[in-house]
């Protein structure tokens, strides 16, 4: 098994770079996970693993195990824990992080039930604004989250993060407002969006059919695209 002891390690440097550039992430199809329960939920997403990076004084090879017994391609890398204090994003951490490939997360690819209930964020800037979104449409039983303009990339370890890994359990998909309008538009998705002009009291609406809730920046809220398709 192979053991990288050095933080100078050029691997380990590379690693560092996917943890800090999103043009990385981009490149290589690929970003870092941090933390046993992170990579069990990736797992449980259908993510694939590339490599499993851990340290023994951090966590039992036992539980390494258990971890890798379902990605048989996955590489096993033993580091030193100089080497995983330099890659770890937490404070307290677990001992493992995993190098995991990126999904495509384009509409076309979300799978939806009969009258799905989506929500739609147009232009999230801050990682854990889009974390916190993640959360609040796992807690609220979300189908899909459609991240329209993104101003950082999904797989930013602060998304990761604050997401406390529903990233990684709810379908996510990426788009352009006009992108997203039309895709809703193909599946009869009835639109809301949360805005003044137009506007009428959300608990008197319907939600019961295919519903899409579009929701925008707090210092801008939503553009007249999304105005005018939720008239329609």
């Amino acid at each position: 098994m192979k053991h990288i002891s050095s933080s100078q390690n050029p691997y380990i440097k590379s690693l560092v770079q996917l943890q800090d550039k999103a043009k990385n992430r981009k490149n290589s199809q690929s970003f870092l996970i941090e933390g046993q329960r992170e990579i069990m939920l990736a797992l449980k997403g259908n993510f694939k693993l590339k490599t499993l990076l851990y340290c023994e004084e951090l966590i039992s090879l036992q539980t390494i195990n258990e971890i890798g017994a379902r990605e048989s391609d996955t590489e096993f890398i033993k580091i030193d824990k100089e080497v995983y204090q330099k890659l770890a994003y937490r404070d307290t951490t677990e001992g493992v992080l995993a190098v995991a490939e990126s999904k495509s997360n384009r509409l076309e690819d979300l799978k939806l039930s009969k009258k799905p209930l989506i929500l739609v964020a147009e232009a999230p800037e801050k990682p854990g604004n889009i974390g916190a979104l993640l959360r609040t449409a796992d807690a609220a039983n979300i189908d899909a989250v459609i991240i329209v303009n993104p101003k950082t990339d999904i797989y930013n370890p602060n998304v990761i993060r604050s997401s406390v890994g529903c990233i990684f359990t709810i379908p996510v998909a990426t788009a352009t407002t006009s992108e997203a309008i039309a895709y809703l538009n193909s599946k009869n998705i009835a639109i809301y969006a949360a805005i003044l002009q137009e506007a009428a009291p959300y608990y008197l609406q319907d939600y019961n059919d295919a519903t899409a809730i579009v929701v925008g920046t707090e210092a801008t809220g939503l553009t007249d695209e999304w105005r005018i398709a939720s008239a329609q």
